[in-house]
C-alpha cells in the first residue's frame, strides 16, 4: 500500500544524552530515519536534548529543538508545531517512554495527533511485563517463570517457591538498570529495593534464572500488510546473564544447528505478528544447548542497539526502512539503498562473521567492580568483519584501543591452576583472555565449558589462535606459517614478537612472499547481486573486490573509534561534517572506522567506507591499496592524531595543521618556547620521569600540583596533588601502563576556567564564542557546566583571550581547529592547554552560534581563507540567547566508582538548556539532566573544611526556598552560627541514625557533599556519594555546581512558561 497521504508533519522524538546503555545508536538510527522522511517530503520536526550529536544539526531537520526530554516541553513543541503524527520508536527508551506519558495523559487525542510506526498498545505489550507474558502464552510462545511484583516480600515469597538463582528485571528501564541475578535472600533484597525504584512503574520481574542457555537474537522487520522478514540473527559468546551490551557478539549465529535456527525464526516472525509491530523489532532468545527447548527473553518494539548492529552486519538500513514502513509502505515497495536493484523485502544473506566487542569504562574507574551481569556497563563497542571468527575476533580485540592486540594481552601466568579455574568462574571482561591462557596449559576444553558454559565450538576455536601463538614461538616462519597466521588476522607486531623479528621485518617479508590484505564488500546478498554502495572489509588468502578510482583528488577521513568517556559522539560529528564539506568541494572521500552505533560508519555518508580496526598497519593496507592526496586527523579525536606519524611514514600529506605543530602544543619544552615568543603567562611546571623527581617538583612549586601524563585525551590519570602522599599515589597509577612521554608537574591555579574554539587559516582566526566554566579549574571541562556566551569576563578579559588565541594559533601555524583552554585568575589570563584539533565543545557551539565550524575548518584545511568565506575575522558577535551544556553521568551503572569530580573526565554525555534568560537556560539544562527538585523539600550537606564559609550562602537560599537541611557535626555547627536551622546528623559508624539512614529512607532531594581534597583518606565521603547514586538521589560535589542548582531553583520557583527555541531558524 502507498504512502499514507494524511502525514504530511513529522515529530521525531530523540533519545536525549548519551549515557550507558543509551548511546549514539539511536543518533545514528534517528538520523537515518529523518532523511528517509525528508526523501519523501515530510516536514520533520525533532526534538532532542542532546547537543552532540549529528540529529540534532539543522542539515538533519526542518525544525529542530534541543530541549529537555519531559511532557510539558513536548505539550508545547506539539501546540507551536502542530504536527499530524509522532515517531517514537527511534529514540530507545527514552523516546518510548515520554511517549508512552504523553499518550497516557490523552493530550494527543485531543491536538489530533497519531502514534505512527507502533501503537501505544504494542508498545504496552512488549514492555509491560505482565501483557507481555499474557501475550506470550496465548500464542505457545514458552517464557520462564515469572511474576511482577510491586514490593519485597512478595519477591522472597516467589523465588522460594522457584528456587534460586532468580534473575530481576524492572519495567520501563534501559540497559538492564536495577536488574541482576540474586542467588540468595541478601541478595534479592537488595537488588529488589534498587529495582523497584528504578521503574518508571514501581514493577519488578521476578522470573527464574536460566543462566548458562545461549542467548540469541533475531533482527525482525514487518509491514502494515503483515510481511516479515528475519534482517540478522546474532548469538552472544557469554550464555545468558551477561547484558547483550556487554557480550562479545557474532553474526550470523555459529553454533545453531538449521533446525535450531528455523525454529527461533518461525517464533521471532509469529512473535511480531501477534504483536502487529510495524517496522525494526528485535527478539531476544534463551535455547538450552542440550535440547530443543527455549524461551523468549524480551521483544523490543523500537530500533535498538541490536538493529544499529544488524544494519551495519548485513548492509541493510533498518532505520531507513522503518520509516518509510512508519509512513505506510510496504516491505515490497521499498527499494533497497544498496544493491539499487532489490527491494526490502528480501531477506540479507552473509557471507561473512561479524565481531562485536563491547568497550568497557574500567580504565577510567579503577575502583569499580569488573563483573558483567544483566545490568549493562559498556559505554561502547566496536565491531569487526572477517570471512572466519578467529580473525573476527582478533581485528576486534585490536580495535578496542585498550591497550590489547591479542589473546596475550592479558598476563595470567602468575596465577596457579586451582586460581585460574576459580577466576574462570567469574564473568568479567577479561574472561575469553583466561580462557586463552587454561588452553596454554592444556586444560581439557569440556572443563572449561562446564565452568563457563561458552559454547565448544567458540573454545575450539580461541584453541586455534593459542595454537598458532605456538606454532610462531617454534618456527620457522615459513611462507605457508605467515599465510596462515595472517589469515586469521595476527597483526604484524605479534607476529615479531613471537618469531624475536621487528614489526617492520614482517611487512617486508610479506611484501616478498606477496601476502597482502583483499578487500570484500558487504552486499546485503552473498554477492548475488552487484552492490552500488562501496562498503569494505579486508581479508587474507583472497580476491580483492574494491574498484580502483582515479579520477578525482582522493582524502582520507580518520573515525573516533569506540565510544568511551573522554572521547565521545561528537568526534563522530566533526568526521561526518568535514567528510561531506570535502564533498561538496569535488573530492572523492573514504571513512575509516570500526564503529557501528555510530553515522559515520552508515553506508552512504563517503564514497567509500572501510570498516577496520584503527592501527597503523590496518590503515596501511588501505593506504597501500587507496594512494589517497591527504588525510584528515583533526576530527578523529586522539585515536587519529595518534596515526599521524605512521601516516607521514607511508608518504600520506596530513591536510591541515602539520604533525610538528600538534607535537610543539603537546611538548612542554618545544610549547614553553612558544608561549615566551608569545609573551603568555602559563602556571610554572616541571616535566619528569620519576617518583624523586615528580617530589622535588612539586615541593619546589607549592601544593597543590596537578599532576598528569603528556598526550592524553578526557584528562586520562589526571590528578590534583595536596600532599607527598598524593605524588607518590598518583605516579604509581600512571605508571602502571609504559610511559613513553614525560609526565608533566604544574602549580595548580584556582581560578575561572574560560575555553575557546577557533578557526584558523594560517593568518586570521575566527572565535564562534567564548565559553566559561560554572565550576572552577580542576575539573574537568567536560564534566564541568558550560555557558555561552561567557558572563562575568570583563571587554579587557575577553580582548586579552581574542589576542592569546590569535598568537597562539599563528605560532602553531594552524590550519583548521584549535581548542584553547584558558584560565582567569587575579584579572590575568593563563594558558592551561592548546588542542591543535577539534574538541568535544564544536557540536555544541556550531549549533548555538549558527557558525557551521567543521565546514569551515574543512575549506580552510584545502587552502580557503576565513574572509573569501564571508566572515570577519576575530570574534563573532555573541547570540542573543544564553546556551548551557551539562554534563550526564551514568554513575549507577557502574558499581563502586567514586563520583567526585576531578581533573579525569567521567561523564559520558551532555545536554543542552537554551533560553534568552540566564536561569531559565539554567534550569532546562539540569531538568535536561534528570535533576527535577523539589520532591521532599529536604537535602543533606556535609562540607570540606575549605568550604564551610562557601556553604553557608548555598544553605541559606535553600532554606528560604522551604527546604529542610540535614548537616555533619562540623558543617552544621557552622551553619547554626549563621542563623541556618540545621539538623545534625551522626556519621557512617556512629549510633543511628546516621546519614546513611537518611538516605536509605528516601526522603532526600539532593546531597551536597564536597570531599578533603586528595586522595580519599575518608571513606566516608565514599560511602555517602555511593549511596546517593544507588538510591537515585542527586549528589553534587562541588560548590559551584550547587550555587548554579539554587540559582535555577529561585527562578523555577516563579512557575513561569518555559519558552522553547528552534535552533534551525537561530
Amino acid at each position: 500500500m502507498p504512502k499514507n497521504k494524511d502525514i504530511k508533519k513529522v515529530l521525531v522524538i530523540g533519545s536525549g544524552p548519551i549515557v550507558i546503555g543509551q548511546a549514539a545508536e539511536f543518533d545514528y538510527a534517528g538520523t537515518q530515519a529523518c532523511r528517509s522522511l525528508k526523501e519523501e517530503g515530510i516536514e520533520v520536526v525533532l526534538v532532542n536534548s542532546n547537543p552532540a550529536t549529528i540529529m540534532t544539526d539543522k542539515d538533519i531537520a526542518d525544525e529542530v529543538y534541543i530541549e529537555p526530554l519531559t511532557v510539558k516541553v513536548l505539550e508545547q513543541i506539539i501546540l507551536k508545531e502542530k504536527p499530524d503524527s509522532i515517531l517514537p520508536t527511534l529514540g530507545g527508551q527514552a523516546g518510548l517512554n515520554l511517549a508512552m506519558e504523553i499518550a497516557e495523559t490523552g493530550f494527543l487525542e485531543e491536538h489530533n495527533v497519531k502514534l505512527i510506526g507502533t501503537t501505544a498498545l504494542t508498545i504496552k505489550k512488549a514492555e509491560d511485563r505482565l501483557m507481555f507474558k499474557e501475550t506470550m502464552e496465548k500464542i505457545g510462545e514458552p517464557c520462564a517463570a515469572s511474576l511482577v511484583v510491586n514490593d519485597v516480600p512478595t519477591g522472597e515469597a516467589f523465588a522460594a517457591k522457584i528456587g534460586y538463582p532468580v534473575v530481576l528485571r524492572p519495567a520501563y528501564t534501559l540497559g538492564g538498570s536495577g536488574g541482576g541475578i540474586a542467588h540468595n535472600v541478601a541478595e534479592l533484597r537488595e537488588i529488589l529495593e534498587n529495582g523497584l525504584r528504578l521503574s518508571r512503574v514501581g514493577e519488578v520481574l521476578v522470573e527464574r534464572c536460566i543462566a548458562g542457555w545461549k542467548e540469541i537474537e533475531y533482527e525482525v522487520m514487518r509491514d502494515s500488510n503483515g510481511n516479515c522478514i528475519t534482517v540478522c540473527n546474532m548469538e552472544n559468546i557469554d550464555p545468558v546473564g551477561v547484558h547483550t551490551g556487554d557480550s562479545i557478539v557474532v553474526a550470523p549465529s555459529q553454533t545453531l544447528s538449521d533446525k535450531e535456527y528455523q525454529m527461533l525464526r518461525t517464533s521471532a516472525l509469529n512473535i511480531i505478528d501477534e504483536l502487529g509491530i510495524t517496522g525494526g523489532c528485535n527478539v531476544q532468545y534463551a535455547l538450552n544447548p542440550d535440547s530443543f527447548e527455549y524461551c523468549v527473553i524480551e521483544v523490543n518494539p523500537r530500533v535498538s542497539r541490536s538493529s544499529a548492529l544488524a544494519s551495519k552486519a548485513t548492509g541493510y538500513p533498518i532505520a531507513k526502512v522503518a520509516a518509510k514502513i512508519a509512513l505506510g509502505y510496504t516491505l515490497d515497495e521499498i527499494k533497497n539503498a544498496i544493491t539499487g536493484k532489490t527491494f526490502a523485502s528480501f531477506e540479507p544473506a552473509l557471507d561473512y562473521c561479524v565481531v562485536k566487542m563491547p568497550r568497557l569504562p574500567f580504565d577510567k574507574f579503577i575502583s569499580a567492580k569488573r563483573t558483567l551481569t544483566t545490568q549493562m556497563k559498556a559505554t561502547g563497542e566496536v565491531m569487526s568483519i572477517a570471512n572466519n571468527f578467529e580473525g573476527g575476533l582478533m581485528k576486534a580485540i585490536r580495535s578496542l584501543e585498550q591497550h590489547v592486540d591479542s589473546l596475550m594481552s592479558y598476563d595470567f601466568t602468575k596465577l596457579t591452576d586451582e586460581e585460574l579455574l576459580e577466576e574462570l568462574a567469574v564473568v568479567d571482561d577479561r574472561r575469553i583472555w583466561k580462557i586463552a591462557e587454561a588452553l596454554r596449559r592444556h586444560m581439557p576444553a569440556a572443563k572449561l565449558h562446564d565452568i563457563t558454559k561458552i559454547d565448544l565450538w567458540f573454545i575450539d576455536k580461541l584453541q586455534i589462535i593459542v595454537d598458532m601463538e605456538n606454532a610462531l614461538k617454534r618456527g620457522p616462519l615459513t611462507k605457508e606459517l605467515l599465510k596462515e597466521a595472517k589469515r586469521i588476522e595476527f597483526p604484524d607486531n605479534v607476529i615479531g614478537e613471537l618469531t624475536g623479528h621487528t614489526e617492520r621485518e614482517i611487512k617486508e617479508l610479506r611484501d616478498e612472499y606477496d601476502i597482502h590484505a583483499a578487500f570484500k564488500m558487504v552486499d546485503t546478498c552473498a554477492a548475488e547481486f552487484a552492490a552500488t554502495t562501496p562498503y569494505y572489509y579486508s581479508v587474507y588468502g583472497s580476491e580483492n573486490e574494491a574498484v580502483e578510482t582515479k579520477d578525482k583528488k582522493k582524502v582520507l577521513v580518520l573515525g573516533s573509534g569506540p565510544i568511551r568517556i573522554g572521547q565521545g559522539i561528537e568526534f563522530d560529528f566533526c568526521s561526518v561534517h568535514c567528510t561531506w564539506s570535502f564533498e561538496k568541494q569535488g573530492y572523492e572521500t573514504i571513512i575509516i572506522n570500526n564503529n557501528p552505533e555510530t553515522v559515520s560508519t552508515d553506508f552512504d555518508i563517503a564514497d567509500k567506507l572501510y570498516f577496520e580496526p584503527l592501527t597503523p598497519e590496518d590503515v596501511e593496507s588501505i593506504v597501500d591499496f587507496e594512494k589517497p592526496d591527504g588525510a584528515v586527523v583533526q576530527f578523529g579525536g586522539q585515536t587519529a592524531i595518534k596515526l599521524t606519524e605512521a601516516l607521514m611514514k607511508m608518504g600520506v600529506p596530513i591536510l591541515g595543521t602539520s604533525a610538528e605543530d600538534v607535537d610543539a602544543a603537546e611538548d612542554r619544552e618545544l610549547f614553553d618556547k612558544i608561549l615566551e615568543q608569545c609573551e603568555i603567562p602559563r602556571a610554572k611546571g616541571h616535566t619528569v620521569f620519576t617518583v624523586e623527581e615528580a617530589l622535588k617538583a612539586a615541593n619546589e612549586l607549592g601544593y597543590p600540583v596537578l599532576v598528569r601524563p603528556s598526550y592524553v585525551l578526557g584528562g586520562q590519570g589526571m590528578q590534583i596533588a595536596v600532599s607527598d602522599e598524593d605524588v607518590v599515589e598518583f605516579m604509581n597509577i600512571i605508571n602502571r601502563i609504559k610511559q613513553d612521554h614525560p609526565i608533566l608537574v604544574d602549580k595548580y591555579l584556582m581560578g575561572k576556567e574560560i575555553e575557546v574554539d577557533a578557526v584558523c587559516d594560517g593568518e586570521d582566526i575566527l572565535i564562534p564564542g567564548i565559553m566559561e566554566h560554572i565550576e572552577r579549574a580542576g575539573i574537568h571541562s567536560g564534566d564541568s557546566i558550560s555557558v555561552y556566551p561567557a558572563k562575568s569576563i570583563t571587554p579587557r578579559i575577553t580582548d586579552m583571550i581574542v589576542e592569546y588565541t590569535k598568537r597562539l594559533a599563528r605560532s602553531l601555524h594552524v590550519k583548521g581547529l584549535i581548542n584553547i583552554q584558558f584560565i582567569v585568575y587575579n584579572d590575568q589570563v593563563y594558558v592551561i592547554e592548546v588542542n591543535p584539533r577539534s574538541s568535544r565543545t564544536v557540536p555544541y557551539i556550531s549549533k548555538v552560534t549558527g557558525i557551521p565550524i567543521v565546514k569551515l575548518a574543512t575549506r580552510v584545511i584545502t587552502g580557503s581563507k576565513i574572509k573569501d568565506l564571508g566572515y570577519e575575522p576575530g570574534l563573532a558577535k555573541p547570540a542573543d540567547y544564553y546556551a548551557i551544556k551539562m554534563p550526564v553521568f551514568s554513575f549507577e551503572k557502574i558499581r563502586g566508582a567514586d563520583i567526585t569530580m576531578g581533573p579525569e573526565m567521567k561523564s559520558t554525555g551532555e545536554c543542552l538548556g537554551i533560553s534568552k534568560d540566564f536561569d531559565e537556560a539554567l534550569f532546562k539544562a539540569f531538568q535536561g539532566a534528570g535533576i527535577c527538585l523539589p520532591k521532599h523539600k529536604q537535602i543533606i550537606m556535609t562540607l570540606a573544611d575549605k568550604d564551610k564559609q562557601d556553604g553557608i550562602d548555598i544553605a541559606q537560599r535553600f532554606e528560604a526556598l522551604g527546604y529542610k537541611i540535614y548537616a555533619s557535626r562540623g558543617t552544621a555547627k557552622v551553619l547554626k552560627e549563621n542563623g541556618v536551622h540545621a539538623i545534625q546528623v551522626n556519621k557512617i559508624g556512629q549510633e543511628a541514625p546516621t546519614l546513611l539512614d537518611l538516605i536509605l529512607e528516601h526522603k532526600i532531594d539532593l546531597i551536597i557533599d564536597t570531599p578533603e581534597s586528595g586522595i580519599e583518606r575518608a571513606k566516608d565521603g565514599f560511602l555517602i556519594r555511593r549511596y546517593a547514586i544507588e538510591t537515585g538521589v542527586h549528589c553534587l560535589t562541588s560548590l559551584d555546581t550547587a550555587h548554579a542548582l539554587i540559582s535555577s531553583l529561585e527562578h523555577a520557583f516563579n512557575n513561569k512558561e518555559l519558552t522553547i527555541v528552534d535552533i534551525a531558524k537561530l
